[in-house]
């Protein structure tokens, strides 16, 4: 790895992989500092580390230390705008100047690395595999993409001889990877503001495939367009999750491998999407060479994600899960695996769509999955990076919605929702800031009674 500076700057700092990417490097003893748009349980996390982060975009708030471009590597995500004023100082001062993706590749090269890629169940799978890996003794570094519910952070710092990553297809970012085994857990048609075509973003997958090492092991889904050692859920596969049974809310399944069936692992994740990614983490770790035995106790003792699935609140009278979906795909299997649970209540969601250029290519699937929940409720669009585009509002996509009892709503009507439907079932989804409403409600749910 090229000699890393003593210091850091990281603009926006408070995303996930950002973040995970600075606590690191101040656990490695650099200086490390930032910017981001706004306070969050995050960025408030960096500075109880000692991490200088501010939210004003202005030069004159970048502490003196890391003014230096000898001494200072600026690190940003593709996110930020192009007119932003420190990103613009630091590229005409001669400071070097990288992608998160691309120090995520210094940092990793020198390692055994794992890559986990895919437009779906990348923060999942990167999550049980570090947490397999880790507690199995391995000297591992996980980058999660979410915060684990194990170690309530999104780094696992256990040595550097192995690493973990979640290889993300947005800006092509995962290019700057070379990793030693990797795996691709689905190619839907996603980022096509990026990407223009879903062809382009297959060539992309097929692209990064090609960045392998010499002797490393491509993993993908059955019926996925790319040749790999190939998982899936009771097929014909190199791995597949067979004898599958549900056990006071656990799945219990056997893995079949190339060469022998492995028995009783125990998941206690809902929904069969959720299961594929347990299952090609263990492929990954059998490959790898860790013994069954100590797979099964590592992946019964596994948590889950932070907004993956979360029970908020689950009582005889309601049960409420917040969970990160913002994908028509990731929709279907949220819905599925509340059905898989709850197979004779009804089931209110509510939904903050992500990215107008999301919402418009993907309306009709939006609407389709949606249709299947009992109660559906929208919020605005969630704009992210993008501005507005005409005529594609959530009350564009409410009409689209076949679901007799659907309406529009605002943040502060998400209470009143709640209380005045008659479903036990409540579930939030979305990649927005539904996640900060989603504990609001937890909250006014639990002083409400």
């Amino acid at each position: 790895m090229r000699s890393i500076p003593k210091h850091i700057f990281f603009i926006g700092i408070g995303g996930i992989g950002m973040s995970a990417l600075a606590r690191y490097f101040v656990a490695k003893g650099h200086g490390v500092a930032g910017y981001d748009k706004t306070p969050s349980e995050i960025t408030e996390s960096l500075q109880d580390l000692g991490v200088s982060v501010h939210f004003e975009d202005s030069v004159s708030n970048i502490p003196e230390a890391f003014k230096n471009h000898e001494h200072t590597l600026v690190v940003y995500t593709p996110a930020i705008p192009g007119d932003h004023k420190e990103l613009a100082y630091f590229r005409t001062q001669g400071f070097s100047v990288l992608k998160r993706s691309e120090v995520l590749g210094e940092v990793t090269k020198d390692s055994f690395c794992f890559a986990v890629a895919g437009t779906h169940g990348k923060t999942t799978t990167t999550s049980i595999l570090g947490h397999l890996l880790n507690e199995v003794d391995t000297n591992v570094t996980a980058f999660l993409g979410g915060v684990s519910e194990n170690y309530n952070s999104n780094l696992i710092l256990n040595g550097t001889d192995v690493t973990v990553v979640e290889a993300d297809e947005f800006d092509r970012s995962f290019l700057t990877l070379s990793p030693d085994y990797a795996c691709i857990t689905s190619m839907d048609a996603d980022h096509l503001d990026i990407y223009g075509e879903a062809s382009e973003l297959e060539k992309s997958f097929r692209d990064f495939a090609s960045k392998l090492k010499s002797n490393g092991k491509l993993f993908v889904r059955k019926g996925l367009p790319i040749e790999g050692i190939t998982y899936g859920i009771e097929d014909d596969s190199d791995y597949t999750a067979q004898n599958i049974r549900i056990k006071n809310g656990s799945y219990v399944f056997d893995v079949k491998t190339p060469t022998t069936t492995l028995n009783n692992f125990k998941f206690d994740l809902p929904g069969r999407h959720n299961l594929s990614n347990a299952l090609i983490a263990l492929a990954m770790s059998v490959e790898y060479g860790i013994p069954q035995p100590q797979l099964a106790k590592a992946l019964a003792s596994y948590k889950g994600v932070k907004r993956r699935f979360t029970y908020q609140i689950k009582s005889d009278d309601l049960v409420f899960i917040d969970d990160y979906a913002h994908h028509p795909e990731e929709i279907n299997a949220v819905h599925q695996a509340v059905r898989e649970m709850y197979p004779n209540e009804k089931v209110l969601v509510i939904f903050q769509p992500h990215l107008f250029s999301r919402t418009r290519d993907f309306a009709d699937d939006f609407a389709k999955a949606l249709s299947n929940f009992d109660e559906v409720a929208l919020l605005d669009i969630y704009p992210a990076r993008e501005l507005p585009i005409e005529d594609v509002t959530s009350e564009w996509l409410l009409e689209k919605i076949q679901n007799d009892n659907k309406k529009l709503i605002s943040k502060s009507e998400i209470f009143q929702t709640v209380k005045n439907s008659s479903k036990r079932i409540i579930m939030t989804l979305g990649a927005g800031d539904i996640g900060v409403e989603a504990q609001k409600l937890k909250q006014e749910l639990q002083y409400a009674g």
